[in-house]
């Protein structure tokens, strides 16, 4: 008596190939969309803290002169920039007595991307901070 060979002969090898090759996908996707987030939320981060350094650079006649809590843009944009070097980074600085805007871009570069020739990411955050009134 002879077997037949069954028409399901290596498809569990088949699926097997599949499933590693899904894990391996979203396991690299999963590595991706971290290294965006991570490097998204250090461009937030020094976005925030330079337009900070500039809003803390207030108007200081004005507000002797007569208590008004205004900016001092040259000052404010000088400070949110010299925050920005400090820090190793650069940026556009935008500041008028109300308030200071800081945008920051970072390239950074891919972690498994460039495997299929996608070799740098970058991120662009803005952030506004305008003086604290009491």
């Amino acid at each position: 008596m002879s077997r037949r060979p069954s028409p399901d002969r290596g498809s569990a090898t088949l699926i097997g190939m599949f499933l590693v090759l899904l894990i391996i996908v979203l396991g690299a996707t999963l590595v991706e969309t971290g290294n965006q987030m991570r490097t998204s939320f250090h461009a937030t981060d020094i976005a925030q803290q330079a337009a900070r350094a500039g809003a803390d650079q207030l108007d200081l006649a004005a507000l002797r002169a007569d208590g008004t809590v205004r900016i001092n843009p040259d000052a404010a944009r000088a400070a949110a920039l010299a925050y920005l070097r400090r820090v190793d980074q650069t940026g556009t600085v935008t500041a008028t007595p109300a308030g200071v805007s800081v945008s920051v871009t970072i390239t950074r570069a891919r972690v498994l991307l460039p495997l299929i020739g996608v070799r740098t990411l970058t991120v662009t955050s803005t952030a506004h901070a305008a003086p604290l009134l009491s």
